[in-house]
């Protein structure tokens, strides 16, 4: 039995700079890795299959473990399948990568038990072959993503240093939004910000990484909050009332906020309540990678 860890993951910044012609859009984002993780394992000694504990989620060909091990399997027919399991700890419809990060970790764990490896960088392209964020998990370390997210740079030491443990919470409210509504919407505004400008900003924050990048923004935030009105309400109350200083991640819903030690999380967790209902998630983690 092979286990591997599949990490969530925060968009702390996340700029559009343009639509393509095939229809992805243009990004430059810096994402950290945090320790918040789903569990995956394969079984090599039983038929080619998944099984998960959340039944919400599909376990046929939907979803993008068994797309990712359809696409290992492509490139190397003779490699041994399984049987995965995935246990869900990262909520899915959040924006937080859960289920990328489960695609990459099914490819990392057929590479493993190929007893040939066909290494990272070909499991980055493989995982590109199965959605734009999934080249990031497969090594999952803070970089800055560009092109739909297959154009990955890896920050300086320094950069990692300055993220690596910072403590965040991480927070839900009880609906999801899908990734292609967010750009739909980003889409219809048609509010691209230019590429140099944004590249400005970043390098800057790489050049003194010690404060928090999130204020450079989310660009879809403003179209996903103009249609749902919880997540900005929510927000304005916690910063209000908790002291916490929330961004949205990705597509949404979930928002996150950098934390110090002391922050009183049980105010925070008893406004979250009030705003957003029982049905919100609350999760406290570190940025890791």
């Amino acid at each position: 039995m092979l286990v591997s860890a599949a990490h969530a993951k925060l968009n702390l910044t996340l700029a559009i700079t343009g639509r393509r012609a095939d229809g992805f859009h243009e990004l430059v984002s810096l994402v950290a890795p945090v320790a918040l993780a789903d569990t995956l394992t394969l079984d090599v000694a039983r038929p080619l299959g998944l099984t998960c504990d959340d039944a919400s989620l599909p376990v046929d060909g939907a979803n993008l473990v068994l797309k990712a091990a359809a696409a290992y399997m492509k490139r190397r027919p003779s490699a041994r399948a399984g049987h995965f399991h995935l246990t869900k700890k990262v909520p899915h419809g959040a924006g937080l990568g859960g289920g990328s990060s489960d695609a990459a970790a099914a490819l990392r764990l057929l590479d493993q038990a190929s007893g040939d490896p066909l290494g990272l960088e070909v499991l980055e392209a493989l995982a590109a072959e199965v959605g734009s964020d999934c080249p990031f998990f497969v090594r999952g370390q803070p970089v800055i993503m560009r092109g739909r997210g297959e154009r990955l740079e890896i920050l300086s030491s320094a950069a990692r240093a300055a993220l690596a443990g910072r403590k965040v919470v991480l927070l839900k409210p009880p609906f999801g939004i899908p990734t292609p509504e967010a750009y739909g919407l980003l889409a219809r505004a048609g509010s691209y910000r230019p590429s140099a400008q944004v590249e400005a900003e970043l390098a800057a924050w790489v050049a003194q990484p010690a404060s928090d990048p999130s204020v450079l923004g989310n660009d879809l935030a403003a179209p996903v909050f103009a249609k749902y009105l919880a997540l900005p309400v929510g927000l304005a109350s916690f910063r209000q009332n908790a002291g916490l200083n929330g961004q949205m991640t990705g597509s949404g819903s979930a928002c996150f906020g950098f934390v110090s030690d002391g922050f009183d999380h049980a105010r925070l967790r008893a406004d979250v309540r009030r705003a957003w209902g029982p049905g919100a998630w609350v999760e406290e983690t570190v940025i890791s990678g």
